[in-house]
This record gives C-alpha cells, sequence and structure tokens, in this order.
C-alpha cells in the first residue's frame, strides 16, 4: 500500500523578479508625480512580503545595507492597499487559475471575521462609570447572553464568500 504525501501549497515568502515582472507588476500602480523611489518595486514588494510573512511590525524592518527606511516600504504598501492595486492582482490571480482550470473551490474556506480593538472600552454604548469617584466597573459584567445571542445566531449567514467575475 503506497501512502500518498499531500502537498500544500503555502504563501510566498519572496517573489522572483521574472515571476514579479510577469505576474505582479502589471497590476501595481506606479506614482506620477515626486521623486522615483530608491529602490525598484520588486524589492519594497518583497520587503512588504516579509512583513507580512513575519508578523513583525513595521518598525522593525531592517532593510538590507539600510537602503530603504520602514517608513517608505510602509507608505508603498499603504498606497497599493488603496488604490486598489492588491485587489486587482487578487482577481487577476484568481481568474488565472480559473483559466488554466486550477482554481478548485471544492476546498475554499472563506473568513470574513474582522475583530475591531479600539481604545477606551467598548463602543457598544454599554459604559462601565460609577458614580463613585474614582471607581470604574468592568463593562463586559454589564453584557449578559441574551444581548450576544443576535449576534451569534447571525455567524452562519455572515460567513458567505462569494468570487464571480464582473462583465
Amino acid at each position: 500500500m503506497v501512502q500518498q504525501e499531500l502537498v500544500y501549497n503555502s504563501l510566498p515568502k519572496q517573489v522572483s523578479r521574472k515571476a514579479f515582472n510577469r505576474y505582479i507588476n502589471p497590476h501595481l500602480k506606479k506614482r506620477f508625480q515626486g521623486p522615483k523611489p530608491k529602490l525598484s518595486c520588486y524589492k519594497i514588494f518583497n520587503y512588504i512580503l516579509y512583513v507580512l510573512h513575519t508578523g513583525i511590525q513595521w518598525e522593525q524592518l531592517r532593510t538590507r545595507r539600510h537602503e530603504l527606511h520602514w517608513s517608505n516600504v510602509y507608505k508603498w504598501h499603504h498606497r497599493w492597499s488603496h488604490d486598489g492595486s492588491y485587489q486587482a492582482l487578487f482577481r487577476a490571480s484568481v481568474m488565472h487559475l480559473k483559466e488554466t482550470d486550477q482554481l478548485d473551490v471544492s476546498i475554499l474556506h472563506g473568513d470574513g471575521s474582522n475583530t475591531v480593538a479600539k481604545k477606551g472600552g467598548m463602543t457598544s454604548g454599554i459604559r462601565g462609570t460609577s458614580t463613585r469617584k474614582g471607581r470604574r466597573s468592568s463593562p463586559l459584567s454589564k453584557i449578559t447572553a441574551s444581548s450576544l445571542a443576535p449576534s451569534v445566531s447571525n455567524l452562519s449567514t455572515a460567513m458567505t464568500v462569494s468570487f464571480s467575475p464582473r462583465p
């Protein structure tokens, strides 16, 4: 009996220059004003992948030979995430996988949950301030199971993911 070894695709830690120029670079928007970046978009993109893969803080990013400050790498990441470059890249990669019959949606798992942590407590309208001077009660102590029930019951319907190409 021969055991089959499962092969899982992993997220890339680094992209080759050839793959970057072929698949990624056409979808990244370039700057038209201001000075040209000191590094190529290829190196900047690989630094962004490194930060996203390792999970380090942006301030902890150390480039080779101090060729670029971490804040410049973050600015490019922020620019590409807000101008639609990453979304166009994702859409093109899904379409490429679909056209080459490599997209298997039978094993697709989507998680659209998002947890926001804000300073100063909860934003649900429950304030944990007592009338006594200098004492605050915990906002979590005032939450009951009945106040959580509607949000828990809607979890299964909130997790719907669909990939449909736009006409």
